[in-house]
């Protein structure tokens, strides 16, 4: 007769498989670990991290502007997103087509972001063409056009992607959540913005987002690639060392979330309930912040060995996935996570996610556990050096965080101090089962909004 071994199980029966899987990432990303990290500074003042990859003659840079979207004015909401999709859409006495045809034609990489926190931007070239390259990031960064066609094309594209948001329960349930949890403060508000703040957005606003928010002393740069210190400092002084000196303030209040433990339902005619949940955390700067990153592996993040994932998937078949993670913004800090299950069994996952919470609270982890969680975080640290562009993401990560520029060196030195007291202090500091919130997308059976 055939068994059936579930997932968790089969894992933890090959526990030399998954040492043998690590190693294998560990070594074929060992370069990562014996890279040198330089603090270049310009001639102008200019400073970047940079870590040398002469492996292809390729550079590559991200940068990252203090302040997001969460500083959008009033009723402007979406202008830093607007403001990212355009900038790149003429430049300089170059037009949308123009411009863009002359990044294409030398396979030059050029694009923003924004976030609630950052403005990002990053630039990938082919040596051959950096000079070429850097030319063009000036000119997006001092001198973008706004014209009126790219405008008008990228809000119309930015306005679908808000209506298709709104038909998905997931992102409403999200969204719900985050209007509670930050009620009255800029994190309420969604990124991209709605539909009436993004039409209402002008090439003057644009222009003025530029002229406040992209500046100096609010600019984090990271570079990889098969550039040396000499040669870099010549490019940012070319890219970066004519824009002004000072940006506006860009700190947002700092705010408690405001999470009781309530439910909200959001009427969606769907057979399957998207479940969103999320109580207040900590934030990045906290002293136990490493310890509550592993504590968030076990309980949540940690995908097929996790004790929701367990609870929730193996043992009951709630939902087919359910996770947790840590979501440390500048102002506040959530523990948040998600499932998705048949509107029939909404009330069940409710409750067995709450009764999970409370006991991680009250035992925290396991030794095992610990263990394991430790092991994996470790180990698995390599796998993010998997690409020039992941690299120095992290480097400009580094500088966001005042991690210090031998982060990389130390990083699972944190991880692995964690010790079995301090998991289960923290998780009790950590987790609060009573100030657990929930929003639910469907037709849930028997649940309905209130505490």
């Amino acid at each position: 007769m055939m068994r059936f071994v579930s997932i968790r199980r089969l894992l933890a029966a090959v526990p030399a498989l998954i040492m043998v899987l690590t190693m294998m990432a560990a070594l074929a990303a060992s370069p990562a670990h014996a890279v040198q990290v330089e603090r270049v500074t310009s001639p102008g003042g200019i400073e970047a991290w940079l870590i040398r990859d002469h492996s292809n003659p390729i550079t590559t840079l991200k940068l990252s502007f203090r302040g997001g979207a969460a500083l959008d004015p009033d009723g402007k909401s979406g202008l830093a997103n607007l403001a990212a999709a355009t900038m790149d859409e003429g430049a300089g006495d170059m037009d949308s087509n123009t411009f863009q045809k002359a990044l294409d034609e030398r396979s030059i990489t050029l694009r923003f972001t924004a976030g609630r926190d950052r403005f990002d931007g990053s630039l990938r070239t082919l040596n051959k063409h950096r000079d070429e390259a850097f030319e063009y990031l000036r000119l997006a960064l001092n001198e973008p056009r706004f014209d009126e066609e790219p405008v008008e094309r990228m809000r119309a594209r930015i306005i679908s992607g808000i209506r298709q948001q709104q038909e998905d329960p997931r992102n409403r349930a999200g969204r719900a959540l985050f209007e509670t949890a930050f009620e009255g403060h800029p994190y309420a508000r969604d990124n991209d913005g709605t539909v009436e703040s993004v039409s209402a957005l002008t090439a003057a606003d644009l222009r003025t987002f530029v002229g406040e928010r992209i500046a100096r002393d609010n600019l984090l740069i990271g570079v990889v690639g098969d550039i040396d210190a000499e040669t870099l400092k010549g490019y940012l002084d070319k890219a970066f060392g004519t824009l002004p000196e000072k940006a506006a303030p860009w700190h947002v209040a700092k705010i408690a979330p405001k999470l009781s433990g309530g439910v909200q339902v959001i009427d969606v005619d769907v057979p399957q309930s998207a479940i969103q949940f999320a109580q207040p955390g900590i934030l990045r700067s906290d002293p136990d912040f490493y310890t509550a990153y592993v504590l968030n592996y076990v309980i949540g993040g940690g995908g097929f060995v996790s004790r929701l994932y367990e609870e929730v998937r193996e043992k009951r078949g709630l939902a087919y996935s359910v996770y947790s993670y840590l979501m440390p913004l500048d102002a506040a800090g959530a523990v948040m996570g998600g499932a998705a299950t048949a509107n029939a069994r909404v009330a069940e996952t409710v409750t067995t996610v709450r009764d999970v919470w409370k006991k991680f609270a009250d035992e925290g982890p396991t030794p095992e556990e610990l263990k394991d969680a430790k092991t994996y975080l470790t180990g698995a640290f390599p796998m993010r050096f998997t690409s020039s562009s992941a690299i120095a993401d992290m480097l400009v990560g580094m500088q966001e965080e005042n991690l210090g520029i031998d982060y990389i060196e130390k990083r699972n030195s944190y991880i692995e101090a964690v010790t079995l007291e301090d998991a289960k202090r923290v998780a009790k500091r950590l987790y609060q089962p009573d100030k657990l919130t929930f929003a639910i997308a469907g037709k849930p059976e028997g649940v309905v909004s209130g505490n």
